[in-house]
Order: C-alpha cells, then sequence, then structure tokens
C-alpha cells in the first residue's frame, strides 16, 4: 500500500464519521468525501493507487457502514427494510465486480441505497411527519434509481471522468465559465 492510498484512506474514513451524528448533513460529507480522492490524486503524488475503481469500492463500504449503523439505529421497519434491501443488492454488485473487475457490473447494481440514505435522512431532518406509504416509498425509489443511474452511467458506462484528473476538470469548467461571462 502506498502513501498516497494511505492518506486517501484515512480521509475517505473520516469523511464517513461525521453521518453518524448528524445523518443528514453527514451523508452529504460523506458523499462529497468520496469524491475528494479524485482530487486528491490529482495533487498527492506519493506512489498512487494502481486499481482506482477497486480501491474506491472497498473504501465505499466504511460510509454505507455508517449508513447502515444510523439506518438500524434510527428508522422504522418500513424504510430501514427498503435501505437494508438496497445494501444488499450493491453488496452482491460489489462482490460480483470484485470477482470480474468488470465496471458495467456497477451499472447493473447500482448504490441506490447511498440516495435513498440520503433522501431519507433529510425526510427526517425536515419533514419528520411525512408517512411513507407503499407508493411514496415507490416513487422515491423510482426517483433515487433514475438520478443513481444517470451518475453510475457518467462514471462507468459512459466513463466520461476517466480521460480526466478532478483538478483538470475543474480548472475546464471554470474556464468555461468565464469563457461565457
Amino acid at each position: 500500500m502506498t502513501a498516497e492510498q494511505i492518506i486517501i484512506g484515512i480521509v475517505r474514513i473520516g469523511g464517513a464519521l461525521p453521518v453518524l451524528r448528524w445523518a443528514f448533513a453527514g451523508s452529504l460529507i460523506a458523499i462529497v468525501v468520496d469524491f475528494s480522492d479524485l482530487f486528491l490524486m490529482g495533487w498527492i503524488r506519493l506512489g498512487g493507487i494502481g486499481d482506482y475503481q477497486a480501491f474506491d469500492k472497498w473504501l465505499d463500504l466504511t460510509y454505507l457502514v455508517a449508513f447502515l449503523w444510523v439506518v438500524w439505529k434510527h428508522w422504522d421497519r418500513s424504510v430501514k427494510l427498503v435501505a437494508v434491501g438496497l445494501l444488499a443488492f450493491r453488496m452482491l454488485g460489489f462482490v460480483a465486480f470484485e470477482l470480474s473487475g468488470a465496471r458495467w457490473i456497477l451499472l447493473a447494481f447500482p448504490n441506490v441505497f447511498e440516495f435513498w440514505f440520503v433522501g431519507i435522512s433529510a425526510q427526517r431532518h425536515w419533514w419528520s411527519d411525512y408517512d411513507f406509504t407503499t407508493t411514496r416509498i415507490t416513487l422515491w425509489l423510482t426517483i433515487c434509481t433514475v438520478l443513481k443511474m444517470a451518475q453510475e452511467w457518467v462514471l462507468h458506462g459512459g466513463r466520461y471522468l476517466d480521460r480526466y484528473r478532478a483538478v483538470d476538470l475543474a480548472a475546464d469548467w471554470w474556464n468555461a465559465i468565464l469563457s461565457v461571462i
């Protein structure tokens, strides 16, 4: 394991911890920190990452376990069952990805659990009286799935960010914005 992997690993694990205290804000922090390694890899030059996709998926487990802890401790049965089912589905995909290394598996097993958790933690934070009926669960699952599939396609289907370091992409977007202004 390189020094770069250790530093990024510490950042990612630390980024998962706030969710244990603040479900909604912590989930957003965990997701932003999840993407931070794309920037850190551009700034830190301490041995590289090797197989980035596998490294990333293993580190994802830290925030997914933290999310699961919150689900298990604080959420009601119907929302908990959906969350556990979504996480189990993603874990099947994680194992299949680890065994095969094929990125299309990440599209077939999207991490809808992540978006579901953010949505439910937002609901718990602002609209605690909102009742999750079967119809509402279906609606929110559909929304979460569509949004997550779009993200997964950008990352793993189209691989649009594979050609960039995040630092370069941010600079390109900034320059594009400035050219319009």
